[in-house]
């Protein structure tokens, strides 16, 4: 945010952050919109500029991701290939229900979508007076700046290991829990990617992976010889101890947020 202007306290970011986990859990995608609520209420920064800077976030989120996916299907091919196929892509396919007649009606949207998009370009001149045009150019500035932020950032090397850090500690998340069972304790690095990149589509499929990540990561350990039984076990420790972390640090921060910015105000 800074190359927009802005300078929150790192003590208001964090509480905005965790705030907006745990409003994930309750509504895909609330969190974003409640952390930008938070930053806006209590460090003034624009809702749309803020927006801007969080579709940045996770785009940069769904570059590493795709990037860790086709490393490991690429490492472990053999191992991995007819899983993906029976475990990811086709369950992904009947949960968004894509089929031939799907894809007819999203390319019937898209020709829709251009045309409109032709239309405006063509009126736009006519209807820039009017109230309804200008709010919506504001909104729309506003999202550009907040994208466009990313080009100007100060300190692009620190950004880009500290995106890769987020990726670190995800995987390192998992692999310390390994050591929490005897029948695990021995899988490597091999397995952790595997889970952390399995376990993530679980999360983004069903809200907060209720119920899906453990059996993901039950049917992705099997891989690995470790049985349904000690998967499943495994799968609900990570899941709980993620849980738990969101919950108690959400619920803390929403506690703490009022009270040290009350407390900072009194000050000034």
């Amino acid at each position: 945010m800074e190359p927009l202007g802005y300078h929150p306290k790192i003590s208001n970011t964090f509480f905005a952050v965790m705030i907006g986990y745990l409003a994930n859990m309750a509504l895909p995608r609330l969190g974003e919109v409640t952390r930008c609520g938070v930053l806006n209420k209590y460090e003034k920064i624009p809702i749309n500029n803020a927006i801007g800077t969080v579709i940045v976030e996770r785009s940069i989120d769904l570059v590493v991701f795709l990037l860790l996916f086709f490393i490991n299907l690429f490492i472990f091919f053999d191992e991995l290939n007819h899983y993906v196929d029976e475990k990811v892509y086709r369950p992904l396919m009947e949960k968004m229900n894509i089929s031939d007649e799907t894809s007819t009606y999203l390319y019937v949207l898209l020709i829709v979508f251009v045309a409109f998009i032709g239309v405006f370009l063509l009126i736009r001149k006519r209807i820039s007076h009017l109230k309804v045009y200008q709010k919506s150019k504001d909104v729309v500035l506003g999202f550009w700046n907040g994208l466009w932020a990313v080009t100007k950032i100060k300190k692009p090397l620190l950004f880009i290991f500290q995106s890769l850090l987020i990726w670190v500690l995800y995987y390192l998340m998992i692999y310390v829990c390994f050591f929490s069972l005897a029948e695990t304790s021995h899988l490597g690095f091999d397995a952790a990617l595997s889970l952390l990149i399995f376990g993530s589509i679980g999360i983004i499929v069903v809200q907060g992976g209720i119920g899906i990540y453990p059996a993901i990561i039950a049917e992705t350990l099997v891989l690995y010889g470790i049985t349904n039984t000690y998967g499943y076990a495994l799968g609900w420790l990570t899941w709980t101890a993620q849980t738990l972390m969101i919950v108690v640090a959400g619920v803390a921060s929403l506690i703490l947020l009022p009270i040290y910015n009350r407390r900072k105000h009194e000050k000034t």
